[in-house]
């Protein structure tokens, strides 16, 4: 008996559109020049191999249309397109292309997700510490397992032919379990499309990425996505959020829920947390109470996928710090230095308010942080009043300005200061390594300085130049100066 054309990677187009079942996600197609023999999916016309199925999707500044002749002479055997082009190659004209793309990788590889456990996370904060966390307590539990997201590769959530792609590669590597950042853009622009998620986790929602969506309702309807038999089998949520309430009374899927009020005896400090759940003693190697959540949804997550509670007590027990998520950064000074991710209004106060929480007598909060140019603005005012109203001391500095002006970022941040808290900014000073070495000078015993906006990142992107940087790096080349 002869192999599948799934498990060979090649299919018909015409079965593919029957296997990838287009049609039941309300996409209408035709056929238009005959069938052809299908062997990859991709957007990419320089992804382009021999027997490609090129689908033209229309971006932001792109039209896939555009490319379609460039993709043929690379090789591709057929495009997807949403009207006809004169061009002699056989064409599936459907009424979303990008809608389908999804489907179309995954049918072509015999939707790979549905034989692997695979968990999608999503929320404005905390999507890449519980991605980590709930990977360490899948693999002691003894499944092999991969994360996908911010700190594996480009996009968070990559697109949707290039994520199937990766799903097939897993398991044809003997993965067993894939623990996938799941973002608002990705659910918008379809990218997850094709895919099924045996547990889908909420963490929380807060303003973020208004320049994209428009409004906060748009952006909790990009989430909500997630949440619907289109992708998810059973949810787990966070009931402490409000928007965890709301999903929690709208989805249809089976769903838990999880809280603070589910756990006892909590303790932290800055490079650890512990708590008791259901009887069993859950320690982590990672400071912040916002991370006790965080841990709280792995744990719920894992539960969800049968994992029993001495084994995700041993994996989280085992699991290490997240590179830029509440990082603590030590080169034996007398004081705390946090590297952390925050670049939200609600995940600096998450931040600040975990590092005040650690902090005894009359010891001082400093932070450190900018925001990013081309992104929402109007969170910029609001960053700096909650910088200046929970610190005691402020440094307002450049982030990734991109292509806007470091300065005009700055000035936008510090319109938001109060004016009773105006006298703990200390200045604005533009070269990020000198606003880091600032706050850094003026530690004294006791103290609490917070790095916050850049977390894992290792670049700074300055106009079109991007240039070497990382936050945790400098930190501790100015720890040890001044040490």
């Amino acid at each position: 008996m002869g192999a599948s054309p799934a498990a060979t990677g090649q299919m018909a187009l015409s079965h593919l559109v029957t296997n990838s079942r287009i049609a039941e996600h309300g996409i209408t197609f035709e056929f238009s020049g005959g069938d052809a023999q299908i062997c990859d999916v991709t957007h990419d016309s320089k992804q382009v191999i021999p027997g490609a199925l090129f689908c033209c999707i229309r971006g932001a500044t792109f039209d896939g249309h555009e490319f379609a002749r460039a993709a043929v002479e690379a090789g591709a055997s057929a495009i997807v397109v949403d009207h006809a082009l004169a061009i002699d190659i056989p064409q599936l004209i459907v009424s979303d292309v990008r809608g389908a793309m999804g489907y179309l990788a995954a049918g072509l590889r015999d939707f790979p997700s549905k034989r692997m456990h695979v968990v999608g996370i999503t929320g404005t904060n905390g999507k890449t510490t519980t991605a980590h966390l709930l990977a360490e307590i899948l693999r002691a539990h003894g499944w092999n397992t991969e994360v996908f997201g911010t700190l594996t590769g480009g996009r968070t959530t990559s697109e949707a032919s290039d994520l199937q792609r990766n799903l097939a590669s897993c398991k044809s590597r003997g993965i067993q379990a894939v623990v996938m950042e799941v973002t608002s853009h990705a659910l918008e622009l379809q990218r997850v499309n094709g895919t099924t998620f045996e547990v889908a986790v909420f963490t929380n929602l807060s303003q973020d990425h208004l320049d994209f969506h428009g409004t906060f309702e748009k952006y909790f309807a990009a989430k909500a996505k997630l949440f619907t038999n289109q992708y998810s089998l059973q949810a787990v949520v966070n009931r402490d959020d409000v928007h965890g309430k709301l999903l929690l009374d709208t989805i249809t899927i089976d769903a838990v829920s999880f809280g603070l009020s589910d756990i006892s005896n909590v303790s932290v400090d800055a490079r650890h947390h512990e708590y008791e759940i259901a009887g069993t003693k859950i320690s982590v190697n990672l400071g912040g109470h916002f991370n006790v959540m965080n841990s709280l949804a792995a744990v719920n997550a894992a539960q969800a996928l049968g994992v029993p509670l001495n084994e995700i007590s041993r994996g989280l027990a085992n699991a290490s710090a997240v590179a830029g998520r509440f990082e603590s950064i030590s080169a034996g000074q007398d004081f705390d230095v946090i590297v952390d991710y925050a670049h939200t209004p609600d995940a600096l106060t998450r931040v600040l308010n975990s590092a005040r929480s650690m902090m005894q007598g009359n010891s001082q909060l400093i932070v450190v942080f900018g925001c990013g140019g081309d992104r929402d603005m109007d969170k910029r005012a609001k960053m700096g009043e909650i910088a200046a109203m929970l610190a005691d001391a402020v440094v307002i500095t450049s982030d990734n300005p991109r292509s806007e002006s470091a300065a005009d970022i700055a000035m936008q941040i510090n319109a938001g200061v109060r004016d009773s808290d105006s006298h703990k900014v200390l200045g604005t000073e533009l070269d990020r390594r000198a606003a880091i070495g600032k706050a850094i000078s003026i530690a004294k015993t006791g103290d609490v300085v917070v790095i916050a906006g850049k977390g894992h990142e290792s670049t700074q992107t300055i106009g079109t130049e991007v240039f070497p940087f990382s936050d945790a790096q400098v930190a501790r080349e100015l720890l040890g100066v001044h040490s």
